[in-house]
């Protein structure tokens, strides 16, 4: 019996390694329960032939969703131009924070009649521009059928209402046009809500959220 020459490819004194195949361990996992099915990351979904799947197209958005994102934009505008218009009655803010302060004060400082006036200036653009934002991030979050943004929806809706029923409660002391704006913001939000909540919209969040679990 002669023995087998040694490979010149391999250094000498090596072992080569064994050849990775069917038998070959599979790697350990970067920590315990990285991969609940076992060595290796869950793989991406196949079809036939083991083909991997392409994701699939994201749900066209049906007449009611598209005409409840245009209506949540104009209801971004709307609260633009509700901030817009507040900056034009300032002086008018001022007398009101003056007159309610001394209502409960007469020898109130106008120290602090200003620092309240300065307050009154800063709630009312940080929540004008607060409502912009919320329009538009439901506007985005509704179009792409994420179910959980129509709940929020339906919450920003119902506190939407409460503030017009404040608003109107003290109509004698707010702006004409401020309460125009504010009664068209909530009919708006009534609106969009009814939109969110047909038929035709609850099977595209349905589907829409359908695409998102097959990936």
């Amino acid at each position: 019996m002669t023995d087998t020459p040694p490979d010149p490819s391999q250094p000498s004194g090596s072992t080569p390694p064994p050849y990775p195949g069917p038998t070959s361990p599979p790697p350990p996992p970067p920590y315990p329960g990285a991969y609940p099915t076992g060595g290796y990351p869950a793989a991406y979904p196949t079809g036939p032939g083991g083909a991997p799947m392409q994701r699939p197209p994201a749900p066209e958005q049906p007449p009611s969703m598209a005409l409840a994102v245009k209506l949540m934009l104009i209801g971004a505008a709307l609260s633009v131009v509700s901030l817009v218009y507040s900056f034009t009655t300032l002086d008018g803010l001022k007398d009101q924070v003056t007159d309610q302060l001394r209502e409960n004060d007469p020898y109130v400082s106008q120290s602090v009649i200003d620092a309240a006036y300065g307050v009154s200036v800063g709630l009312a653009v940080v929540f004008g521009l607060l409502g912009a934002f919320l329009w538009v991030w439901m506007a985005w979050k509704n179009g792409q059928g994420r179910s959980w943004a129509r709940v929020v929806a339906t919450v920003f809706a119902g506190l939407n209402l409460l503030g017009l029923l404040f608003t109107v409660a003290s109509s004698s002391t707010a702006e004409p046009l401020s309460l125009v704006l504010s009664v068209l913001s909530g009919i708006l939000g009534v609106v969009v809500l009814v939109l969110l909540w047909r038929r035709e919209s609850s099977e595209f969040f349905t589907a829409a959220e359908a695409s998102r679990r097959l990936y």
